[in-house]
């Protein structure tokens, strides 16, 4: 006899507290098992020892450490998504599916065959807003549009959140009884999905008050310590509830880090608006630009191998560490598209492969925003001069002569093009595209 239950399906939101569909699954049925899958479509395309499945991997294994103590488990599955549910509806009698929305073209189409094959078997799909304040079109112009430029969104933003109610917390850690009674469910070893233990960790996140309060004067500034919060793999992952993070930056004074954290949701609401700008520019006339795309030069950027310090140390730092700071990611991204005049679309590519908070969203947008394409974009005869932005952000060379030590504190050696050039070559190249 088939055993009777719903299921939570976990994905961006690898926490049992403060989990929305999680509580509202916990709190509607009378068992509930908990499941993850790990997706073939997803994981084919990444290597054996990606730092972020490590992570998430380590992440799994707290979960089920928790609920053992509930006599429940987790069950872990390797495929695709739709002969998964195909295989547990064959085991199980499933009352009811939730999970938390994603709002990715892949996640959603996923999602939507999953509720079409859970539909036909009359089985409903239950899904919930988590990961962010607010989604879709809960924010947007009088007359029902999109806004695609960040102030006026983020001011309406601000007009519709009350603290009170949007960060009220989902308690579903106090409902974890209702766990299936099962301590032994399928947990695969991270090599039996064709993975290794990654030699990059995921460091802890940091959103101590004093952080926040001093955000604004210290978060352009690589050579600092402890100026940036490490949040962003906590909340592409949901190891954080981001209404808990969003609380804790709404109560002080000072609003930069609130205001970023209202960039990464302006950005999720753009690609469910547009979701062609992955590969299409968001302003289309820019798909005429001529891109070079020297394949010698993208190998040299990748390497941090440009000879202009700052950007090659936030490329050697990206490789290493899985992580670049804000301020040089804008440097090194400007550099590829109008130095390099190499399609930003190969640099948003090379981004998604190693940034261990990647996500498509803020990486595509920002991108953008890079090669002035996008959103609020950047004008394109905004150029950055490497130069004269390491004197602006690392004048004492302290991270500039971390990860590149034989510059011995020069802005450039050797550079692959010179800057005035490559200004003018650009500007060239752009002015004819748009014209």
């Amino acid at each position: 006899m088939k055993v009777r239950t719903a299921v939570f399906w976990f994905r961006r939101d690898l926490r049992l507290s403060d989990n929305r569909g999680l509580f509202h699954a916990l709190s509607e049925q009378e068992t509930v098992l908990p499941l993850f899958i790990f997706d073939s479509h997803i994981l084919d395309q990444l290597p054996e020892d990606d730092a972020r499945v490590t992570f998430i991997y380590q992440q799994l294994l707290q979960m089920r450490q928790v609920l053992r103590e509930y006599n429940s488990s987790l069950l872990v599955q390797h495929g695709e998504p739709k002969s998964v549910f195909e295989a547990l509806k064959a085991r199980y009698d499933i009352s009811a599916v939730y999970t938390n929305h994603d709002y990715e073209p892949y996640a959603i189409a996923r999602d939507q065959q999953i509720a079409e094959l859970l539909a036909s078997h009359e089985i409903p799909f239950k899904s919930f807003k988590d990961q962010v304040i607010f989604e879709k079109d809960e924010v947007v112009k009088e007359d029902g549009s999109p806004y695609v430029v960040y102030t006026p969104y983020m001011k309406r933003w601000r007009a519709h959140f009350d603290a009170s109610g949007h960060t009220r917390a989902a308690v579903s850690e106090k409902l974890l009884d209702k766990m299936i009674q099962n301590s032994s469910l399928p947990f695969p070893a991270l090599e039996a999905i064709g993975f290794q233990y990654s030699m990059i960790q995921v460091p802890d996140y940091n959103v101590e008050t004093n952080l926040i309060d001093r955000y604004e004067s210290t978060r352009n500034f690589p050579g600092l310590e402890n100026s940036t919060s490490r949040l962003g793999p906590h909340l592409r992952f949901g190891t954080v509830s981001v209404r808990q993070i969003v609380a804790k930056a709404a109560s002080r004074s000072n609003d930069t880090f609130l205001k970023e954290l209202i960039w990464r949701e302006f950005f999720m609401q753009i690609l469910w608006h547009f979701p062609n700008t992955p590969t299409q520019a968001f302003k289309p006339r820019y798909d005429r630009i001529e891109w070079r795309n020297k394949e010698e030069e993208f190998e040299k950027w990748k390497m941090g191998q440009t000879g202009y310090t700052l950007v090659d140390a936030g490329m050697r730092e990206l490789n290493e560490t899985g992580y670049m700071h804000n301020r040089v990611r804008m440097l090194v991204a400007s550099f590829l598209c109008k130095h390099l005049l190499i399609d930003w679309r190969w640099g948003e590519a090379y981004f998604a492969e190693k940034l261990l908070d990647y996500e498509m969203s803020s990486n595509v947008g920002n991108w953008q925003w890079a090669a002035g394409s996008g959103v609020d974009a950047a004008p394109y005869f905004r150029i950055f001069n490497p130069i004269s932005q390491i004197d602006k952000f690392d004048k004492d060379r302290k991270y500039t002569n971390h990860w590149v030590p034989e510059a011995k504190g020069q802005a450039m050696t050797d550079p692959i093009v010179d800057h005035k050039r490559a200004r003018t070559r650009c500007l060239e190249i752009y002015k004819a595209a748009l014209s």
